[in-house]
């Protein structure tokens, strides 16, 4: 029998959101939405400061054999991101005009330690 590697995917997405999340709360950002779906797909995090949006993809990895996570980032998710946030601005017109910013999120997961690497990734 195998030993365990850690927690369940689930389990360590939330955890490597929940990181990113107390970040940048410190740095004063206020949450809207947490893990919004659509048909295009899901927004892991969408918060604001006064006429600001940020979208957040958060990506935990335990090692970084392919970047940390960098690899999973490529165009055809930038897309699936693209159409999930205009979805969302659909849905939440008030906020519809506010400037967005996309960035990425890699978070190491226990029990590699490191800084949060932020990626943005468009304005």
């Amino acid at each position: 029998m195998r030993a365990a590697a850690g927690p369940a995917p689930v389990v360590a997405g939330r955890w490597a959101e929940q990181r990113a999340l107390r970040l940048l709360k410190q740095r004063g950002w206020q949450l809207l939405d947490r893990n919004w779906r659509c048909r295009w797909g899901e927004l892991d995090l969408v918060l604001h400061k006064p006429g600001r949006l940020l979208v957040v993809e958060v990506k935990g990895r335990r090692s970084g054999v392919d970047g940390w996570g960098v690899a999973a980032l490529g165009a055809g998710k930038r897309a699936r991101l693209s159409r999930a946030f205009a979805c969302w601005q659909a849905a939440h017109g008030h906020r519809a005009e506010d400037p967005a910013e996309l960035v990425y999120a890699l978070v190491p997961l226990p029990p590699a330690r490191g800084p949060v690497r932020w990626i943005r990734v468009a304005a």
